[in-house]
């Protein structure tokens, strides 16, 4: 029955319309085009809010209480950085692979992986690990949607900060290597993301 009925409906999808003019069929495409363009962009952008971000208590009672206490969230200049604007590239192409990677955490969400304070912590490590091969991936794309090493003032800098950028430049370093722990409570374990980088060069 299921099979006779997609039949008829192909069937139907193939066959010429002589009822309506090409300019009408083509205005309605291009009018339903814009409507669902229109209504994706419209729940990326929904996606992205602080308020989506930390709808559930596992991130909501756990990272979200740690980013409120740095300086992305609080400052003098009163500029805040949210979650998207660390975890999700600007540009179409990244982010939509981020997105779609994304999707699959619901799974984590469903079955309750991290659904407690002792869970989360359990997976933390491994959680971070994640997020850093990814930026040390794209060359800390996230980071450098507000942040480029050739836009710095290094007489504003600390003489610290000064070596460290110069030496991190020459080297190639992403800035993930060396701040991984400026958002949330850096997890204990085996690799930082330098380890990772050398690793995913070596094809490991």
């Amino acid at each position: 029955m299921k099979i006779a009925w997609l039949a008829r409906f192909w069937a139907t999808l193939r066959t010429p319309c002589i009822k309506y003019s090409l300019l009408t069929v083509s205005s309605s495409f291009f009018v339903a085009g814009i409507i669902f363009w229109g209504g994706f962009n419209t729940a990326m952008e929904a996606t992205n809010t602080l308020e989506f971000c930390t709808g559930c208590h596992e991130m909501r009672d756990t990272v979200y209480q740690e980013y409120k206490k740095t300086i992305h969230y609080s400052n003098r200049t009163g500029v805040r950085a949210i979650c998207s604007d660390c975890h999700v590239p600007k540009d179409w192409v990244h982010k939509m692979a981020r997105k779609i990677q994304a999707s699959g955490e619901v799974w984590g969400k469903l079955t309750g992986v991290i659904d407690t304070p002792e869970k989360f912590e359990a997976k933390r490590y491994e959680l971070a690990s994640r997020a850093w091969a990814r930026m040390v991936t794209t060359d800390s794309i996230e980071c450098r949607n507000c942040h480029h090493i050739d836009s710095m003032a290094p007489a504003m800098q600390t003489e610290k900060a000064q070596r460290r950028h110069a030496k991190g430049k020459a080297e190639g370093k992403t800035c993930i290597e060396c701040h991984f722990g400026i958002a949330h409570k850096e997890p204990v374990g085996a690799d930082g993301p330098s380890e990772l980088k050398a690793k995913l060069a070596a094809g490991k």
